[in-house]
């Protein structure tokens, strides 16, 4: 890519949809956001999207487009089946935004967007094996396998949040029982103290429509024994499930972003040491756990931009 071009990163998401125009180091030079909520049908969202990008001071120096979305299809250039999306089964993201901003468009699932994100900016420069997992409303993954990113033969490598990690567990909204983002999504830690308070325990916190993820941590930092029992179930469910993709993907290190991960010790602590107990002798002490070295708020923008770099081979 030269000095003077930009690829255009898009993170859909349920409640917002933001972009920025990113250069070859990673700076995000122009940016701005749409309410995803107002819009019926994503031609809509598309056709004000475009206009906004069209009037950015540098839109004749972009020279790609990158999507990162739930249920992002890189194969179909669609949106196939996002729960939390209201405009269909298929939406034909790469066609329709491709034609209204006359550039090339790749699309991806978020999580593989993230992990894409992490290689090309991020903590895992030098890495060829690595697994990054986003622990926000829901749970995801991205994979780098021998250097390249894992899509899958139909374009949903990865989906860890849909591991089953309960038998006829709690009900998650792809349809299934005891999936692991039911457990260790921001959602899931709220459920898990919803279920605490419901059986009696004590706690500061309250069972309402404002109880969230980040008062949940304030109360464990505090020493809520209800708050701090809740982060100690979503890690002994995180640290199993990352035990199991360890045997199998055999990393040199897993990235944790999103929502959870911004609890820090909370979170890490813990899940490493339920890994470290449920791995084989040849694994422990081998995969590091770590932060995601991308800036939160601009992750999921340099994630999008950054599957267009590697799919176009900019």
């Amino acid at each position: 890519m030269g000095t003077n071009d930009y690829i255009l990163g898009i993170d859909i998401g349920g409640t917002n949809t933001v972009f920025g125009l990113v250069d070859g180091l990673g700076n995000i030079v122009n940016r701005g956001k749409l309410s995803t909520r107002n819009y019926s049908d994503f031609e809509s969202l598309a056709f004000d999207l475009a206009a906004k990008i069209k009037a950015l001071p540098l839109f004749s120096n972009l020279k790609a487009v990158g999507v990162g979305a739930p249920n992002g299809n890189f194969f179909s250039g669609s949106i196939d089946f996002a729960p939390n999306l209201n405009w269909g089964e298929h939406i034909r993201v790469n066609e329709i935004l491709g034609k209204a901003l006359s550039l090339p468009v790749v699309i991806t699932n978020d999580a593989n967007a993230a992990a894409c994100g992490e290689k090309f900016y991020g903590g895992a420069i030098e890495m060829t094996d690595f697994v990054t997992i986003t622990l926000g409303t829901g749970v995801g993954s991205g994979i780098y396998v021998n250097g390249n990113l894992l899509q899958g033969k139909h374009g949903f490598g990865g989906e860890f949040g849909h591991i089953i990690v309960e038998e006829n567990g709690r009900l998650c909204g792809c349809g299934k029982r005891g999936c692991l983002e039911t457990y260790t999504s921001v959602s899931g830690i709220i459920y898990t103290v919803k279920e605490l308070i419901s059986k009696g325990e004590k706690t500061v916190l309250v069972d309402d429509e404002n109880l969230n993820g980040k008062k949940i941590e304030q109360a464990a930092i505090s020493g809520d024994a209800v708050a701090l029992k809740s982060f100690q179930i979503t890690t002994e469910y995180l640290g199993k499930a990352l035990a199991n993709y360890v045997t199998i993907f055999d990393p040199e290190a897993i990235f944790l972003l999103g929502g959870l991960a911004q609890s820090g010790s909370l979170i890490f602590d813990n899940t490493k040491k339920v890994m470290e107990e449920n791995l084989m002798k040849i694994f422990k002490n081998q995969v590091q756990i770590l932060p995601s070295q991308l800036p939160d708020a601009d992750a999921a923008i340099l994630g999008a931009a950054a599957i267009a770099g590697e799919a176009l081979n900019f």
